[in-house]
């Protein structure tokens, strides 16, 4: 169990021996109803389990479910780029990692890039569904405000009408207020961040589908949120700065995140990474 930079804890399980690798997943799979529904948007219901079944033989799997605990505690003033960094340490601390690697997807990989430049304690990173180079952070931004705003509102009373896998647009927001406002917080902070200038000397890899990119209607503000470009885009970049880039053919957001279709290219870049 670690504690976290507001107070509260979060469980900390460790599985297999080996290099240590942060991994920020829930360690059980969902079942259920709400199994079917992520396997209507291509979700993995059991995508942290399967990570840990792929690497615990090799390495040392430090595992913690922080976007589950942020959801159940949420942080609206302080979920800050500084402060997730700080929360990401005392995780590692709680295992006995003085030396790991990172590997998160989506806004958990943003998470790693701004634990990297804040300890030199990483031995490799990996960032999945989010650039290294280029990130969309005004639009996430606005998704977020967007977002934030919807949960303000009245719910209506009658049942929303279905919903069709990958028009994110038609998803009802059904968070709260503060659940909501965390992560605005979080993209308030990171406006001024140049993911640019970054230089980093630890073994690292982005990755994500070729498919990534999402289109948000008015109520969204009309917000894309390009995910696979700025990778494709900047990859010779990334690649000078001493990245290594895989861009996944045919793979949207949910796809990219299954275990997979990540694991074969997590588990060899680990194994030459750290091994």
């Amino acid at each position: 169990m670690a504690r976290l930079h507001d107070g509260s804890t979060i469980d900390v399980e460790v599985h297999g021996s080996g290099p240590a690798v942060l991994l920020p997943v829930d360690p059980k799979p969902i079942e259920g109803e709400q199994a079917e529904e992520m396997r209507k948007w291509g979700a993995d219901p059991a995508v942290g389990r399967s990570l840990i079944d792929g690497l615990s033989d090799a390495f040392r799997v430090v595992v913690f479910d922080y976007q589950g605990h942020v959801m159940a505690h949420p942080k609206p003033d302080t979920l800050t780029p500084a402060n997730i960094a700080a929360d990401l340490l005392a995780v590692a601390d709680a295992a006995g990692a003085e030396r790991f690697a990172y590997y998160g997807y989506s806004w958990l990989a943003l998470s790693g890039l701004q634990l990297a430049i804040r300890t030199d304690r990483l031995s490799a990173l990996v960032m999945g569904g989010f650039p290294a180079y280029g990130g969309p952070y005004a639009e996430m931004l606005r998704v977020t405000m967007a977002a934030h705003e919807m949960s303000a509102a009245p719910k209506p009373a009658t049942e929303p009408a279905p919903v069709e896998p990958g028009d994110w647009s038609s998803v009802q927001v059904s968070t709260t207020v503060d659940q909501t406002g965390q992560f605005v917080t979080l993209y308030e902070a990171l406006q001024d961040f140049d993911d640019r200038s970054v230089r980093l000397t630890c073994p690292r890899l982005c990755f994500a589908g070729s498919e990534d990119e999402i289109d948000y209607d008015e109520q969204w503000g009309g917000t894309h949120v390009s995910i696979a470009t700025p990778l494709v885009k900047h990859r010779a970049e990334l690649e000078a700065l001493g990245w290594d880039v895989a861009v996944l053919d045919g793979l949207d957001h949910m796809g990219a995140m299954q275990a997979k279709n990540a694991l074969p290219i997590l588990r060899p870049w680990l194994e030459r990474a750290l091994l």
